[in-house]
């Protein structure tokens, strides 16, 4: 029973856009595992608060995502 655990920093996405995530992951899975594995394939999207994410030590907010999806360097 596959699992696919996606982890996002809170309000960077719309519901609608999670439930893109989960169709598009799941669709993904399908193709490597077969078709009959649809069923059983789980698909969570998780969100993370603000400031609570870090890469190299440094804490990453979500103003901080919006902007480094803008083309802004944070």
């Amino acid at each position: 029973m596959p699992l696919i655990n996606v982890k996002v920093i809170e309000n960077v996405f719309t519901a609608e856009q999670k439930q893109e995530i989960v169709r598009v992951l799941t669709d993904a899975m399908v193709t490597i595992e077969g078709e009959n594995m649809r069923p059983v394939t789980w698909c969570i999207v998780e969100e993370v608060r603000s400031g609570d994410w870090g890469i190299a030590g440094n804490p990453l907010t979500t103003s901080d995502v919006k902007a480094l999806a803008a083309g802004v360097t944070v």
